[in-house]
């Protein structure tokens, strides 16, 4: 049997359960004024928006690409695509993003003890980097990388030399030392 609002024999307490939830969510936009929703409080996101990943890439968009792999930005919570980052970060934070979440953009009120331990645990953390910031190690490290820098110096300057050398040993035996000089170009060197 096929339960419908048009159906006059399907009229009993299982059309009842399916026809009236259905009823006010198409026509009543599924506020039910005798039963508040409960949502979540608005917390802290524990995920990283990936907002870099389409930065100076192309696409082909063609009639039948599928709205989540076309251009911009697609919200799967919400099913919709946005254009650019700045209103995609603004459509994450915003009212009706939330709310498809399940959260309220209400925030938990904090107490004075939950200030204070918290308060406390940065105090410590503080602490900790401290003692683990060794002065020694570190100018053992810094020593390390010197030395490093003036290796690879260098090792250009002396490919540098090698290639000037091989350059003017290549220019002087395309010429005879003879026609060179009658030329003129013999005073061009550096007299060393």
């Amino acid at each position: 049997m096929v339960l419908s609002p048009y159906n006059k024999s399907s009229c009993s307490l299982e059309f009842a359960l399916i026809y009236v939830p259905w009823y006010f969510k198409k026509y009543l936009g599924g506020k039910n004024s005798s039963v508040p929703v409960t949502r979540e409080l608005l917390k802290e996101r524990d995920y990283e928006v990936d907002l870099d990943s389409k930065i100076g890439k192309s696409i082909v968009i063609t009639k039948t690409t599928p709205s989540s792999q076309s251009g911009g930005y697609y919200c799967n919570v919400c099913d919709c695509v946005i254009k650019d980052s700045m209103n995609f970060l603004d459509h994450i934070n915003g009212k009706k993003h939330q709310r498809n979440l399940g959260m309220s953009m209400r925030v938990e009120r904090s107490s004075l003890e939950a200030v204070k331990n918290r308060f406390i645990s940065n105090k410590r953390k503080k602490e900790e980097e401290k003692k683990t910031y060794d002065f020694e190690a570190r100018i053992i490290e810094l020593k390390e990388e010197e030395a490093k820098l003036r290796e690879s110096k260098k090792e250009r300057r002396k490919e540098k030399k090698m290639r000037l050398n091989k350059n003017s040993d290549d220019e002087d035996n395309g010429i005879d030392p003879a026609m060179a000089e009658m030329m003129g170009f013999s005073g061009f060197g550096s007299s060393k």
